[in-house]
């Protein structure tokens, strides 16, 4: 799957109906921004069954200010509707490819059940 464009409008929607997803918080100013988007867009390449989005925070300021976005790039990583990963600054390709990896192969249930034992709580 290529990168999206990510907004109010369709994130939740990204979220809730793809088991990974993959966002990357850039605005056109940001000299590291551009410098990440290649690496972004390569390694979404290699992923098809994810989804690579993008979100322009001097768009989607409400987007921006829910998540608390303070430094881009910031990735963040959702895997069955949770946040597992947020982190500002660009990665490398192997750097994204391992975090990806990693999410990927992430046994969900132990997470699950931490969730609801603490809603429970």
């Amino acid at each position: 799957m290529s990168v999206i464009e990510l907004t109010k409008d369709n994130f939740n929607d990204a979220v809730d109906n793809n088991d990974i997803v993959v966002v990357d918080f850039w605005a056109e100013w940001c000299g590291p921004c551009k410098s990440f988007a290649p690496v972004f867009e390569k390694v979404s390449g290699n992923y098809p069954e994810i989804v690579f989005g993008k979100v322009d925070t001097e768009e989607q300021t409400e987007l921006a200010q829910a998540f608390q976005i303070r430094s881009i790039p910031t990735l963040m990583l959702f895997r069955e509707q949770i946040q597992l990963f947020a982190q500002p600054g660009a990665l490398s390709i192997a750097q994204l490819e391992d975090l990806v990896q990693k999410v990927s192969e992430l046994d969900m249930q132990p997470i699950h059940d931490q969730i609801r034992q603490r809603s429970a709580s």
